[in-house]
């Protein structure tokens, strides 16, 4: 099947206005960095996710899930294949009670805003984090000592065979940055959250203190895809590269962010490149000074 009846069919499954073709993909990134994906498709149902999905698996042409692209960085070759974005036109949020449901492409500051409107407490630390609730699900997403695993009830995801499942939160694998949706190659398609109903004043209160915190310590103003590398047990990854001397260490456009040192910052026309060779010497120099090798809690793709 040649390029033209690729991009046919996959407008058939989800919509003529979901398909792009040579579409780049610093478009769809925090980062700002990456080459041109074959296609890109951002289905708004879960019939068009099932069947851009069962699409690329009996053409076998090669797929790969996304939500914001807040961890994701994307080689400068961009992708052969196709890119299923799950994003705001698969981002329904509705609140019942003490829960909420939403699609996988709702942003998780979207969802914590929600709770925070409905009065609901235990999503706070989440409003700054710039991920997909389908992602945050995925990664166990956390900060300032709350994660999804304190609040997911179940997840409706799209398992290796095609079928439509509910796995419950006990089922879920939930550790650091890790799940089941992971090792078992799930996509996750919508969650279930449930909250405590909370004093409003306080919610605001908690949610402010967070976000003020995050914008005096985190280089905001700047693409990057959040933390770059994993916690090491132990130690923090920002206080280990600063003590290697790396703060505002660059390579081409790619820099460690002097405001927080976890962070790997594109200050302008950074490639994918340049943020590999500079995640390397990180990863070389840390060692040599600290004995510990930092795993990239970024995606590369």
């Amino acid at each position: 099947m040649n390029g033209a009846e690729t991009a046919a069919r996959l407008r058939e499954i989800a919509g003529a206005e979901a398909v792009l073709t040579d579409e780049p993909m610093s478009r769809h990134t925090t980062f700002r960095i990456g080459g041109p994906a074959d296609f890109l498709v951002t289905p708004g149902s879960v019939p068009a996710v099932r069947g851009a999905v069962a699409f690329c698996r009996e053409e076998g042409i090669p797929f790969t899930v996304i939500g914001n692209g807040s961890n994701l960085l994307v080689s400068d070759e961009g992708f052969r294949g196709v890119i299923i974005c799950l994003g705001k036109d698969f981002s329904g949020i509705r609140a019942e009670g003490g829960t909420i449901t939403a699609e996988a492409g709702a942003l998780l500051k979207r969802v914590a805003a929600a709770a925070e409107e409905n009065s609901l407490t235990g999503m706070e630390f989440a409003g700054g984090i710039p991920g997909t609730l389908g992602g945050a699900c995925i990664m166990n997403a956390g900060a300032y000592g709350g994660e999804m695993k304190q609040v997911l009830v179940e997840a409706q995801v799209l398992d290796r065979d095609g079928e439509v499942r509910t796995i419950p939160a006990g089922e879920m694998g939930l550790g650091y940055r890790t799940s089941v949706f992971t090792k078992e190659g799930m996509i996750v398609l919508s969650a279930v959250i449930r909250l405590a109903k909370g004093d409003p004043g306080e919610i605001r209160r908690v949610s402010e203190d967070f976000r003020e915190r995050r914008q005096s310590k985190q280089p905001l103003d700047m693409p990057s895809a959040g933390s770059t590398f994993k916690r090491p047990e132990g130690y923090f990854a920002g206080k280990l590269i600063m003590d290697a001397g790396l703060s505002g260490f660059s390579v081409g456009g790619a820099q460690v962010s002097p405001k927080h040192c976890g962070f790997v910052v594109n200050t302008g026309g950074a490639t994918a490149a340049d943020v590999r060779e500079l995640i390397r010497e990180v990863q070389r120099r840390v060692s040599e000074q600290s004995g510990v090798m930092l795993e990239p809690e970024v995606r590369f793709l």
